[in-house]
């Protein structure tokens, strides 16, 4: 990765000069890298919020605009006009590909889809009801068994085979773990499917019966991959980058984002979400659970507002919303947890508490109620995010190892424990 950090001046912390660049978009930084040696001092910053810990070309968020760009591009284009391959061709090579390099690209991946015969055995070794995260977190760490040829990070023809692999196999991987679950045989991937049609496939059809994919749904599940494809330094994504930053092969960094992910925090917030709308059950209720959101003494909390970046729109949450109205229509289902998420949205967005908080809807809302029309059950949830960020974690892996300025990640503390003391014997204490 070729740096296009400009300077843009300088700040003095403790009498001493710092060099301030800027990028193509958001706040300046200080560098910082000498403050150690100059002053003596570290910086604390807890969860890192004020810390840029790289320098990216993949993604930017502006959060007060409700703006996530994709290698420049808006994600509501990208959502709309492209499809996932040729987005994540962008993401991982930085230009939308043309018309040969997409049909190269997909071909790829699709003939990277199928796992080693072997791989299947080891999902034996699972309880049937161990969740498809867990599973995932395993398969996807055993990977580097199955595949060493491809674990050697200084070769660039090794990395790229795993980046085609990683993302080609996730679908395979994560519809193995749904159909284990669940008590149903494994379905091979099929190469006349486009990636979506393929994973739906593999996770709804059955050796008893033909099964033909709706082309709405497979649209509008292509949909939400994209959009949770990447999001700039998030926690599971940063997971990643330390993990490769101390040279680890890429299926390991990809297992580390994958169990990062996990947590009801991150990937699992639009379970969340769907769970609150369930608790509410009826538009009728919506006045007392706004009630109990703004009640600081009530432990309830609306879920599927606010977002630690956005403090606008969430703008992936516009396009989830679109989204999930199709998806309805083409299953023939009236949900009414749809009904209960537009009233409590027109609620919360007109309500001056939250607009002076600025709770928007975030796409946690929405997803939640897309997927389980889609049929998946909510522990697919987290899964199903997983698949789609692993081209935004490979790609940010492949740059990290591409940057010159990269190095192991070593964060400091600030140590407040007991100070410098003797060991006392047993019998003395």
């Amino acid at each position: 990765m070729q740096s296009k950090i400009q300077q843009a001046g300088t700040a003095i912390i403790e009498g001493t000069e710092f060099p301030v660049y800027k990028g193509t978009h958001g706040n300046e930084v200080i560098d910082i890298r000498n403050l150690t040696k100059v002053t003596g001092k570290f910086t604390f910053d807890p969860g890192f919020t004020s810390t840029a810990s790289c320098e990216s070309q993949i993604t930017f968020i502006d959060g007060d605009e409700g703006m996530l760009l994709y290698r420049g591009y808006p994600i509501e284009q990208l959502a709309e006009q492209a499809d996932f391959i040729e987005t994540a061709y962008l993401l991982l090579e930085g230009e939308l590909p043309t018309r040969e390099e997409c049909a190269k690209f997909r071909n790829d991946i699709t003939y990277h889809t199928m796992v080693h015969e072997h791989f299947l055995k080891f999902f034996d070794g699972f309880r049937r009801d161990a969740h498809p995260m867990a599973i995932m977190c395993g398969a996807v760490g055993a990977l580097s068994a199955f595949y060493h040829d491809s674990t050697d990070i200084h070769d660039p023809e090794a990395r790229k085979i795993a980046v085609h692999r990683m993302i080609a196999k996730m679908p395979t991987i994560a519809a193995m773990a749904y159909k284990y679950t669940i008590g149903q045989p494994f379905v091979y991937p099929r190469n006349d499917l486009h990636y979506t049609e393929n994973f739906m496939h593999m996770c709804f059809s059955v050796p008893a019966e033909d099964y033909e994919v709706n082309k709405t749904l497979a649209s509008a599940l292509d949909k939400i991959f994209i959009l949770h494809m990447d999001h700039e330094q998030n926690a599971s994504t940063s997971t990643v980058r330390l993990a490769g930053s101390s040279g680890a092969n890429p299926f390991a960094c990809i297992a580390a984002g994958i169990a990062c992910l996990w947590g009801p925090a991150h990937g699992g917030a639009n379970e969340a979400a769907l769970n609150m709308l369930q608790e509410i059950g009826t538009v009728d209720r919506i006045p007392e659970y706004i009630a109990k959101a703004k009640d600081k003494s009530d432990p309830f909390r609306l879920m599927g507002f606010g977002h630690r970046v956005y403090k606008n729109y969430d703008p992936r949450a516009k396009v989830m919303q679109k989204a999930s109205a199709e998806v309805l229509e083409a299953v023939g289902v009236k949900d009414p947890l749809l009904d209960v998420a537009k009233e409590l949205e027109k609620i919360a967005l007109e309500d001056e508490y939250f607009v002076e908080k600025k709770l928007y809807p975030n796409i946690d809302f929405y997803s939640g109620i897309t997927l389980r029309a889609l049929g998946f059950p909510r522990s697919m949830f987290t899964p199903l995010f997983a698949l789609a960020r692993t081209v935004g974690w490979i790609a940010q892996w492949r740059e990290m190892l591409e940057d010159p300025n990269q190095k192991i990640g070593r964060p400091r503390q600030l140590y407040t424990g007991a100070a410098k003391r003797d060991f006392v014997p047993m019998d003395q204490r």
